[in-house]
C-alpha cells in the first residue's frame, strides 16, 4: 500500500524537488504486527534530517497512523520519504513549502527473515565516498553514490559491500553501518564527513554503554578490519549480521553477533 499525504495514490507531482534533486530525507524501518519498531528512535532521526534540510517534519501522531495503517500482517518493512514538494525550476527552493509525505509498504524480504543465517559474504567496493560535512549522518535521498557501488557486483553470494571515503578510510557499507571487535573493544567508523548514521548504530553504541563494552568511534583504513576478531554490519530491517568472507579473508564466528543482536532488543521503545 502507498500513501501520497495521507491519499492512497501511486503517483507525485512530476515538479517534486526529491525527484528532481534528491531533495529530501527517507526512513526505512520494520514494522510487526501493523506496529512500527522501533519508532521513538526512527522518528527522532527523521526531526534531526528534517532540521538539517530545512524540511517541514510531519506531525508524529499522523505520521505513525499513516504507517500502522500501510503496515502488513506480521512482519514487514515501510519506507517513509518527505521531499520538499513541487516547485519550478532551478535549486532555489519556493519560499512557499509544501512538502509532500510518502509512505509505502512491502513485504520483510528473505534475508531478513527469521532462521536466516547470520553470516554474509562481503566485499570491497571501488566508489569512493565524497566527503560533505553538511549532508554527514542524513538518510537524504540523494543516494546516487550507493546505487553505483551496488552495481559493481551481481553475484548474489555477495549481500553487501563496504565503502570508504576519497581518503581510504572506512565509512560503512552499501546499505549498512560497520562495526567490529578486537581484543573485547567494539569499533565503528566516524561519520561526521560523510555516510548515514543509522538508527541500529546508535543503539548498538547506547547498548554498549549499558553492558560496559568498550566502543570506539573514529577513522580507520581497511587494514583494521581486516585485524579484526569478528566484523558486523547493520541496519534496521536486517539488525545485526556477521561477516564471515571479505574478498579473501574469512572469520569464525567467536559470539558478537549474537550478544549485539539480543542487545539490540533490550532497550524498550
Amino acid at each position: 500500500m502507498i500513501l501520497v499525504n495521507g491519499d492512497a495514490v501511486t503517483v507525485v507531482d512530476a515538479l517534486d524537488r526529491g525527484l528532481a534533486y534528491g531533495d529530501g530525507i527517507f526512513r526505512t524501518l520494520r514494522t510487526q504486527d501493523r506496529q512500527p519498531v522501533w519508532w521513538a528512535d526512527h522518528f527522532a532521526k527523521l526531526v534531526a534530517d528534517c532540521a538539517a534540510l530545512n524540511l517541514d517534519c510531519p506531525d508524529e501522531a499522523l505520521l505513525r497512523s499513516e504507517v500502522c495503517r500501510v503496515s502488513e500482517a506480521g512482519q514487514g518493512i515501510v519506507k517513509i520519504q518527505i521531499t520538499r514538494g513541487a516547485g519550478t525550476r532551478g535549486y532555489a527552493p519556493p519560499v512557499d513549502q509544501r512538502g509532500n509525505r510518502i509512505v509505502l509498504s512491502a513485504p520483510l524480504p528473505p534475508h531478513a527473515q527469521t532462521g536466516t543465517p547470520d553470516g554474509i559474504v562481503a566485499r570491497w567496493c571501488t566508489l569512493r565516498l565524497a566527503r560533505q560535512p553538511r549532508l554527514a549522518g542524513i538518510k537524504h535521498l540523494n543516494r546516487l553514490e550507493n546505487v553505483l557501488a551496488r552495481a559493481e557486483w551481481d553475484d548474489p553470494a555477495i549481500f553487501e559491500g563496504l565503502l570508504c571515503d576519497d581518503r581510504g578510510e572506512v565509512i560503512g557499507g552499501v546499505m549498512s553501518n560497520v562495526f567490529w571487535a578486537k581484543d573485547g573493544t567494539l569499533f565503528t567508523p566516524e561519520l561526521s564527513e560523510c555516510g548515514v548514521a543509522g538508527v541500529t548504530r546508535a543503539r548498538l553504541l547506547r547498548a554498549a554503554a549499558r553492558r560496559n563494552i568498550p566502543a570506539r568511534i573514529g577513522r580507520w583504513l581497511p587494514d583494521a578490519i581486516l585485524a579484526a576478531d569478528e566484523v558486523m554490519i547493520c541496519n534496521s530491517v536486517i539488525g545485526v549480521r556477521r561477516i564471515t568472507r571479505l574478498d579473501d579473508r574469512t572469520w569464525l564466528p567467536v559470539g558478537w553477533t549474537i550478544t549485539l543482536n539480543n542487545a539490540l532488543h533490550e532497550e524498550v521503545d
